[in-house]
């Protein structure tokens, strides 16, 4: 099952939380935070608790995001080099999904970091490659990763080395 953590702004499109207070995410990659930025088109921005991978993708339809998410995942984690068995596992794990409020302020204001830098990065482009965008947010160095692998990028291929399959 997929936990995703949204922002009020989120919320406010999508819909209320729906996960039980004791829910947790079966993936591999764990739990997701989300927000929405308002671009035009409005874009959401969903990033990993555990390695900090952003992925940018389109918000609208909102009532479909959730169900999107994964799609738009797989091809970051393609961009990634990550195995398709890999990736397959991940989605397969993803095909139910529940909605809750954020807990973590750390990634909240990693979050926040992703949205001041994406806004900066796309200065002058206004409907820039999302996926393009969500690689080159990647490679930003986020504090929480320091004492690891300094940023998102480095964190999931650290992670990825260390399933069997990609031995």
């Amino acid at each position: 099952m997929l936990l995703v953590r949204a922002t009020k702004k989120l919320l406010d499109r999508v819909g209320p939380p729906n996960a039980e207070p004791d829910a947790e995410s079966t993936t591999l990659l764990g739990q997701w935070y989300a927000t929405a930025l308002f671009w035009r088109p409005q874009v959401a921005l969903f990033v990993n608790e555990l390695t900090l991978l952003p992925v940018l993708m389109p918000l609208a339809p909102a009532a479909t995001l959730l169900n999107r998410f994964p799609g738009e995942l797989a091809s970051v984690l393609t961009a990634h080099g990550a195995l398709e068995g890999v990736i397959n596992r991940e989605l397969e794990q993803m095909r139910e999904h529940c909605l809750a409020k954020t807990a973590n302020r750390s990634v909240v204001g990693v979050m926040n970091e992703f949205t001041h830098l994406a806004n900066a990065y796309r200065a002058g482009n206004p409907a820039p490659d999302l996926l393009e965008l969500s690689l080159r947010l990647a490679t930003t160095p986020c504090s929480p990763l320091y004492a690891r692998h300094v940023s998102p990028d480095r964190e999931l291929a650290a992670l990825l080395r260390s399933i069997p399959e990609m031995g």
